[in-house]
């Protein structure tokens, strides 16, 4: 069993290879640029705009992870469109015109949140999308996932794995980094209003686990699964004892939700600017606000029993794992360099 891994340079396609790979599963990594790939594997480059180099990427596999994506809080529709949805079907066809006989797609809870949508707690996967999306990063993982579980059919099964805020050793560029960047320069404020905000993580050793176990589990064909770590985390003090743990000043100034609002209302005005919008990062987003704001946790019913899965590293050991790989790797300092 050959698998094809798309978006392998990265830290999710990247944990995912090595992962299988201890298995004993011959891997394949996809990426567009062959210094980037991992060591020790066959390597296929490829674009998921390029349908030729698509064609010669699935041929012979017999499984397809996909985790590549245009990720991003901004951006043009059209970019998050043309990679996340066409780019995803795109694959999809090749993969199933050359035999492939599972696709097993990295999707996304955030393919749920809406607008104006509130807390989600302890949700299962029968909660619809919503009507409208948040952000085009949103909405076209919602697309994208709604075309793969639709594609499922004999001798081609597909499924949708959902972690959230995918975390731990390697990690380079996601939520928890991001969030560490804004702690060390003081530019994260504590936006809780004093309420409670929960939060489902998913530390990456869980979701390569995931990952393999869809690769082989029965009946699971057009459908979609939760994946995170066992308990939840209560955001805010969670984000004191992290920062606490790399040296930094927890956030020390709070915004009431109008001043918020406002600031997030000039920025997006500001930042649909292309000029801007192609040389900045913005401070801020609906998006990352929502994150740390709104309520979100999953039932893990449907993946422990179709699955088996359980996820087995606590939130303490995965912060002890990733404070000594951060170490390990340069500090802190030496990571934030590079985002």
């Amino acid at each position: 069993m050959t698998v094809l891994v798309t978006g392998a340079s990265g830290f999710v396609g990247g944990a995912v290879v090595r992962g299988l790979v201890r298995r004993g599963v011959p891997v394949r990594a996809m990426v567009r640029d062959a210094a980037t790939a991992p060591e020790g594997v066959e390597v296929a480059v490829a674009d998921l705009g390029d349908t030729a180099a698509l064609a010669r990427a699935v041929s012979g596999a017999t499984a397809v992870v996909h985790a590549a994506a245009k990720l991003g809080e901004f951006g043009r529709p059209a970019e998050f469109f043309a990679v996340n949805v066409a780019g995803t079907d795109r694959l999809m066809q090749e993969a199933a015109a050359a035999g492939v006989a599972r696709f097993v797609f990295v999707g996304s809870p955030s393919a749920l949140m809406a607008p104006d949508g509130g807390d989600q707690l302890g949700i299962d996967e029968t909660v619809p999308y919503p009507a409208t999306f948040l952000n085009s990063y949103c909405e076209t993982k919602a697309v994208a996932e709604q075309l793969v579980l639709a594609a499922d059919a004999p001798g081609f099964t597909t499924c949708s794995l959902r972690p959230r805020a995918v975390w731990g050793p390697g990690d380079r560029s996601g939520p928890v980094v991001q969030l560490l960047s804004k702690l060390r320069a003081g530019r994260l404020p504590d936006l809780s209003g004093g309420r409670e905000v929960w939060a489902s993580l998913c530390y990456i050793d869980h979701l390569v686990d995931a990952v393999a176990r869809a690769l082989d589990a029965e009946n699971i064909g057009g459908r979609a699964y939760f994946v995170a770590d066992a308990e939840p985390i209560a955001v805010w003090p969670t984000l004191d004892a992290v920062a606490h743990r790399f040296g930094l000043s927890a956030p020390a100034f709070t915004l009431p939700a109008p001043v918020v609002g406002g600031a997030l209302a000039a920025i997006e005005t500001v930042w649909r600017i292309p000029a801007v919008a192609q040389r900045w990062t913005p401070p801020l987003s609906r998006y990352a606000v929502a994150l740390v704001t709104r309520s979100a946790t999953y039932d893990l019913s449907r993946a422990e029993r179709e699955l088996g899965y359980r996820p087995q590293v606590p939130f303490a050991e995965g912060l002890d794992r990733f404070h000594q790989w951060v170490t390990a790797t340069g500090g802190l300092d030496r990571l934030l360099e590079d985002l």
